[in-house]
């Protein structure tokens, strides 16, 4: 299986790391952002955001306004709350659904980041407890996205039924954490869209389900911890792909949905997302080796062509260089991510208007900010709120 498609990249641009002009992007996208809003209707869908939905307006955290909102805020330009959270409850993007990415949890929580009320933190309580047993077990729609939301309230509040309900969480979690004898490591199974699957990136699979335990292990207690901390770094050194000293991952576990999905070079799916997942595991040389070969598969791979974005763009696998920089302290890492994102401000200027968190510029003018100040705080709402 390869490594990965050349046809999905393209070459890095040969324009250095200049301070003032990613400055000035990040106040160009910030301004055009805050230009576009709508009151009360906020911003109209990218058709590239579509998948399949209907509504011409997005309040999602993943592609729609909560995830702008959210950005916004974190970049210092606030609108507020705006209505997001009523608007959502009277006419819901994707009805029924508690999902984190895609759903009402997701939506919530941004209103009560940037609004909060008891009454909101009772409702994401509900929804979260209602998710715990979930059986599609990933990021978007199942209790290792919802967990996270448990997480943020205790780390806001203090208050022990977060805690508690994180906890739940996590002991649900990881009982479906289970040994696969096929592969020779521990795996989560998925129930998505019908079909089960042994899904491995970041948005669906593996490295996001071990991205929420491990964002909270402090709350586990250090035997669980450390039972968590071994096991994620075998699997993740079981099921890579390895090839001239560079390393990349299958989107999944399964050899039919393996050659359904081809291997990919993107956060959501393949080494970046593995390495923004796993930076934190103790530094073992074994690990170590492992995530400096996916971070070099991921220079040597270059920008992608679908464009700037967080989840399948230029700017999520140049988070991987900000996670390794983290990790590491090497400066040739930052220095990477630091070409990345002059690329995807120069994808940005060049591609069509689209508002939204993870596929749009707006995460893009966050991650020029991480790399104008050097540090790394995580992944947007998975690791900070």
């Amino acid at each position: 299986m390869a490594l990965f498609d050349r046809a999905e990249h393209e070459p890095l641009t040969a324009s250095e790391w200049v301070e003032s002009e990613a400055r000035a992007g990040v106040e160009r996208i910030v301004a055009d952002a805050v230009e576009a809003c709508e009151p009360g209707r906020f911003w109209t869908r990218n058709p590239l955001d579509s998948y399949g939905l209907s509504v011409d307006r997005d309040r999602s955290l993943w592609i729609g306004a909560a995830g702008v909102l959210w950005a916004l805020d974190r970049l210092e330009v606030g609108l507020g709350e705006g209505g997001l959270y009523d608007s959502w409850r009277g006419q819901p993007d994707v009805p029924g659904s508690s999902g984190l990415m895609m759903g009402e949890t997701g939506v919530l929580l941004v209103s009560w980041r940037l609004e909060p009320t008891p009454e909101k933190a009772d409702r994401i309580f509900e929804l979260v407890a209602g998710n715990v047993r979930n059986p599609e077990h990933e990021l978007f729609n199942g209790a290792p996205g919802t967990m996270l939301a448990a997480l943020h309230l205790y780390e806001a509040t203090g208050e022990e039924r977060w805690r508690s309900l994180w906890r739940e969480c996590a002991g649900a979690v990881l009982d479906e954490f289970r040994p696969d004898s096929e592969l020779g490591c521990s795996i989560w199974i998925q129930y998505r869209r019908g079909r089960l699957i042994r899904s491995i990136g970041a948005g669906h699979g593996f490295a996001s389900n071990v991205r929420s335990l491990l964002r909270g292990q402090h709350l586990l207690g250090k035997e669980a911890a450390d039972e968590l901390q071994s096991a994620a770094a075998e699997t993740a050194a079981v099921l890579a792909l390895c090839e001239d000293g560079r390393v990349n991952w299958p989107t999944a576990a399964d050899e039919y949905w393996a050659e359904q999905f081809p291997t990919r070079v993107q956060w959501c799916h393949g080494a970046p997302g593995l390495i923004t997942a796993l930076a934190t595991l103790p530094r073992e040389d074994e690990t170590d080796e492992l995530l400096t070969a996916a971070g070099d598969l991921v220079w040597h791979a270059g920008p992608l062509r679908k464009g700037p974005g967080l989840c399948h763009g230029t700017s999520g696998n140049g988070c991987a260089f900000l996670a390794l920089h983290a990790r590491t302290g090497e400066e040739r890492w930052l220095e990477r991510a630091r070409a990345f994102a002059m690329h995807a401000l120069h994808q940005t200027e060049s591609a069509q208007p689209r508002y939204s968190l993870w596929t749009g510029s707006i995460g893009v003018a966050l991650y020029l900010r991480a790399c104008l100040d050097g540090g790394w705080d995580g992944m947007p709402v998975i690791d900070v709120l």
